[in-house]
């Protein structure tokens, strides 16, 4: 979308700024007393250098890009960032090459007078784009047909390119009348042929996907009057947040945002469990478990293991293991541990409250049932109970259950009376899915540490 206008203005402000860094240089010099006399070749050399890293930086940050000049505000932050990237090279090259006829008055002159000077640079180039968007009208000229949250998102997009010149919303007068309802084939037409003749040289249409079948031929008619038609899909009617994916040649519409759908994230989470898994095992779980082993055995018959099918990944079932908690008894799979639990052993509510009784679960980690962080695997009854009554229940499958998750240290863990404690664990499940980063779970181990040493009112 860069009309001639605008890629003439790009290299003009990459000569501008370069002349500026290099004028600068010579003002530095002159009020430092750094060189005998100016040409020197020691001050040919550094100016060569200085010129240098000002393309590289200036190249790293993308201040000539196209991305970069449409936005006012990206010129100045990527502005910034290469004067101050500029400085950190410079002292560098000065530091390694032991260039000792540096005094440092004339850093401080240099980048003193280069900052005082790129910020008058950069006002008048506002003063200068705003004449060139506003009054020039030299930018391509664009408009918006479609009166709907879609289009009026699309018109605020455009109003902040500077190589458009941004007419309005063609139909805006139908705001009131026909509040975010797509305009008739009809009247489409002539708002088309209105903007011709008004000089408009692109509409972009924000259309329901249900309209699609009229778009070849406003197509036909943009065409026959000399405007390019550029169609936006307005999704604003659909529940969830889509994501656009790629596939091939093919461009799919995703329900929601799932970092851990692409194998580096996975590669990543994977590594992090093998990691702590491992380490839990061989530095606690080894001296842990004798010690618990004898309490357990010592205060109730039966295995130091309690083991039960929970719904895994994909809603597979797997075996989970805890260390006994209670007493051995026949309703295990059913029902859930409450207050006053009298199933529950005197060992067993210390390592509850303490979550001890979850460390097993780091074999499930390392072999591949499990995360360390994720959604907590909940009975196969609780399951098929939940999944008719809440919707989205089985979306939290998509995931590896976790030992801990961003539920439980919110608060929504443990026994779950009423359903809209298990709608609020479901909720925070899907938050975390949709919204998965290393550093998210490396909070979220660090606070289940933290709830650990306080003790959790839930936890029971």
């Amino acid at each position: 979308m860069e009309t001639r206008s605008f890629y003439i203005l790009r290299y003009a402000l990459a000569f501008s700024d370069m002349l500026l860094v290099n004028l600068c240089f010579y003002a530095a010099s002159n009020l430092s007393n750094t060189y005998d006399s100016t040409f020197t070749l020691d001050y040919r050399y550094d100016l060569i250098i200085s010129n240098l890293l000002w393309i590289l930086c200036t190249s790293i940050y993308g201040l000539y890009f196209d991305k970069t000049i449409h936005k006012l505000e990206s010129v100045y932050k990527t502005t910034s960032q290469s004067i101050i990237l500029h400085l950190v090279l410079f002292l560098t090259f000065l530091f390694f090459c032991e260039q000792t006829h540096f005094p440092r008055r004339f850093l401080i002159y240099f980048y003193a007078v280069m900052v005082m000077g790129f910020l008058l640079s950069r006002f008048i180039g506002t003063l200068i784009m705003s004449l060139y968007s506003k009054n020039l009208h030299m930018g391509k000229a664009v408009a918006v047909l479609g009166m709907n949250e879609c289009g009026l998102k699309l018109a605020s997009y455009l109003i902040k390119q500077n190589s458009l010149n941004f007419v309005g919303i063609l139909d805006k007068d139908r705001a009131n009348a026909h509040s975010n309802e797509d305009v008739d084939l009809s009247d489409a037409v002539q708002y088309i042929r209105n903007a011709a003749l008004n000089g408009v040289e692109e509409v972009y249409i924000s259309v329901k996907p249900d309209k699609i079948d009229n778009l070849s031929y406003l197509l036909k008619v943009g065409e026959q009057n000399c405007i390019r038609l550029k169609f936006v899909p307005d999704l604003s009617g659909l529940e969830s947040k889509f994501k656009f994916n790629r596939m091939g040649d093919f461009a799919v519409l995703c329900a929601r945002r799932e970092p851990l759908e692409d194998i580096t994230n996975r590669f990543k989470k994977r590594v992090f469990d093998i990691a702590v898994s491992l380490g839990v095992i061989v530095f606690i779980f080894s001296w842990l478990y004798p010690l618990l082993a004898v309490l357990i055995k010592l205060q109730s018959r039966g295995p130091v293991f309690f083991a039960q099918l929970r719904t895994g990944r994909n809603n597979r079932p797997f075996w989970c293991y805890k260390f006994r908690s209670m007493r051995m008894n026949t309703d295990s799979d059913k029902r859930q541990a409450s207050v006053n639990d009298d199933r529950i052993t005197p060992i067993g509510r210390f390592i509850r409250k303490t979550s001890l009784d979850e460390f097993p679960q780091f074999f499930n980690v390392l072999l591949g049932y499990m995360s360390i962080v994720g959604p907590r695997p909940h009975m196969l009854s609780h399951t098929e109970q939940y999944s008719k009554i809440i919707d989205k229940y089985m979306v939290r499958q998509f995931l590896k259950p976790g030992i801990t998750g961003w539920a439980q240290i919110n608060g929504y863990r443990g026994e779950t009376r009423e359903s809209y404690l298990m709608e609020k664990r479901v909720e925070h499940d899907i938050w975390y899915m949709e919204h998965w980063s290393v550093m998210l779970d490396l909070k979220i181990v660090f606070l289940t540490i933290i709830n650990m040493i306080r003790g959790e009112k839930n936890a029971y």
